[in-house]
């Protein structure tokens, strides 16, 4: 059976509705940066998901072809996983989306390192004959962080977010966002075939204590 990462590290990626803190380990990623809004039927968002999931399925399936890999085991392709800001601010102005920047992510199996990694980008550069030079190998040690599950629409994550913030301050923790720590949400649903009210994200808040 293939090692699912969300069944197997439930506290990651299935939290609970309540927020709660977590320490979270140091991940490698399949990483793209980008700016401006999500939404955009030809913007950079659905751009960069076409080369995530380019490298992620060419790791995946690898063991079909000649390249044999160290400790390779099956697995399901993790979720899609986001870091968000906006220049200046410590939370988000939903009404302008152009203005976000972002780093679009899937986690990486333990067995790829980046010599792995750079063998993907050519293989599915030269396979799929495009260009996957924006494709970054990505490690990310979030540390401390208070998490919860968002059910609903992503522009209903406000009101998430201060049941958050509430939870911190009961916690003596606060918001710790800087150049290397990040809004991050981990998507569960796919809204093409979910409805928006049914969407599952995971909201994750870097903190420190106070």
């Amino acid at each position: 059976m293939a090692f699912d990462y969300k069944k197997e590290y439930k506290e990651f990626y299935l939290p609970p509705k309540k927020p709660g803190l977590i320490e979270i380990p140091e991940m490698n990623y399949i990483a793209v940066q980008g700016k401006g809004d999500p939404n955009e039927p030809d913007g950079e968002y659905k751009a960069a998901m076409q080369l995530l999931y380019g490298i992620a399925f060419t790791i995946k399936m690898s063991y079909k072809g000649s390249k044999k890999i160290e400790g390779y085991f099956p697995y399901v392709v993790p979720p899609l996983e986001g870091l968000w800001r906006q220049q200046g601010m410590e939370g988000f102005d939903y009404a302008h989306k152009e203005n976000f920047e972002w780093r679009s992510m899937i986690r990486l199996p333990e067995f790829v390192n980046e010599e792995i990694f750079d063998w993907a980008v050519a293989e599915a550069s030269e396979k799929k004959k495009s260009d996957f030079s924006k494709v970054r190998f990505f490690t990310y040690k979030e540390g401390l962080c208070v998490q919860c599950m968002h059910i609903g629409s992503y522009d209903a994550e406000p009101e998430t977010i201060r049941r958050m913030d509430d939870y911190m301050r009961d916690q003596r923790v606060k918001a710790d966002f800087t150049e290397n720590r990040f809004h991050h949400e981990i998507y569960l649903s796919d809204p093409r075939r979910t409805k928006e009210e049914r969407l599952r994200t995971v909201i994750r808040h870097p903190v420190r204590q106070i």
